[in-house]
């Protein structure tokens, strides 16, 4: 961290971040009303878009996550990861949260909010079982959080979802409910097709991005890679954010714009769930004494879920045109307003964790974007 750094993090947030950090929301908000936009007024767009899919997901969203995702990746200090491995604190809290509450949050405010509607509830129980492996990294490192615990978290989120999604899908739309006497929706969805999404989506820039670690400090030394290399390439996660973004509503533009009451129906419970998901997370990493950076690193991969996974599923499950594709789509739309709040309010929150240590090095990829 450089004494000007040092300087500025006693000031206000807003004070110490850069314009293009300033602003960051609404360039995110430009590109989701531009998406939508191109999405409405461009027929047969969406279609053209959708021709060539990996995993069910729209190959150019597929290039746009991995390009936003490479970046961030490149910057862990994998050689610092055996200290967040120890860490129970942090991992015993993540994984109640991802894969026992998080699910069953959603469940409760789907069939809360949506009783009548049993293709949209359907599609939200499905973004919650769909924990984040991809957008979380951003918002992280936006928010200033522990980059090695998000990549340890995001790796454990990945095998979980390999491992349990089918049957917590099962369990939550079949058996629960069944339990409860509600209605009961079938899910058919293989492991396979889900380790798939997994390793093409994580497992892509993971490994390209430890090796770019490991062959460019090797060559050129560990001053040279954080100084110079990294500082390069933060601004493409941006650039891959954005574009991933203006995709995924070019999209479903006419489906989100043509039903305005169907949308506000689905982005209430979603508005709920990332409100208690990432609150909640923020002070029980405050309780079990997590200091600032890996308690922000809790809650954003509380909050945060794969809609990549969810929609390809909703897709290949029930079809594009559905009510659970459609809510598995309104799902980013609302999570990444909200998220991109968030950050400005994780980084508003250091003074309530006494004793965190300044985030050296963790200079946001806005910001590395600024100083480009």
């Amino acid at each position: 961290m450089t004494a000007k750094d040092a300087t500025a993090a006693a000031g206000p947030v807003a004070g110490r971040l850069s314009f293009l950090d300033r602003f960051l929301a609404v360039w995110i908000l430009l590109a989701m009303a531009g998406g939508l936009g191109l999405g409405r007024l461009v027929p047969g767009l969406g279609d053209a878009l959708a021709k060539v899919t990996v995993t069910g997901v729209s190959l150019p969203i597929a290039l746009g996550l991995l390009v936003m995702m490479y970046p961030v990746l490149a910057k862990v200090r994998y050689d610092r990861l055996d200290t967040v491995t120890r860490d129970r604190r942090l991992l015993i809290p993540s994984l109640v949260i991802n894969w026992i509450v998080g699910p069953a949050v959603m469940f409760a405010l789907a069939w809360l909010f949506l009783p009548d509607l049993p293709e949209y509830r359907t599609g939200l129980i499905i973004v919650g079982l769909a924990r984040c492996i991809a957008m979380v990294v951003i918002w992280n490192d936006l928010a200033c959080g522990d980059r090695e615990a998000a990549a340890v978290l995001v790796a454990l989120n990945s095998v979980f979802q390999v491992l349990a999604f089918s049957l917590l899908g099962w369990f939550y739309l079949s058996v629960l409910p069944g339990w409860l006497g509600l209605a009961r929706t079938g899910l058919d969805v293989s492991v396979w097709e889900i380790a798939r999404s997994v390793l093409i989506f994580l497992g892509i820039p993971l490994a390209a991005g430890f090796l770019t670690r490991r062959l460019g400090e090797r060559a050129k030394g560990r001053t040279w890679y954080e100084t110079t290399f990294i500082p390069r390439i933060g601004p493409f996660a941006l650039w891959g954010l954005l574009f991933t973004i203006v995709v995924l509503f070019a999209l479903q533009g006419n489906a989100i714009t043509s039903r305005p009451l169907d949308v506000a129906r689905i982005a209430l419970p979603l508005l709920v769930y990332f409100a208690l998901m990432w609150a909640g997370s923020m002070a029980l990493g405050r309780a079990v004494g997590l200091d600032h950076p890996r308690a922000t690193t809790l809650a954003f991969t509380a909050a945060g879920n794969n809609f990549e996974l969810a929609i390809a599923v909703a897709i290949a499950t029930f079809g594009a045109t559905s009510g659970q594709a459609l809510a598995g789509v309104v799902g980013p739309l609302i999570e990444v307003p909200v998220l991109i709040g968030l950050v400005y309010v994780a980084l508003a929150a250091r003074g309530l964790f006494p004793n965190t240590p300044a985030p050296a090095g963790a200079s946001t990829t806005a910001r590395q974007s600024a100083r480009t």
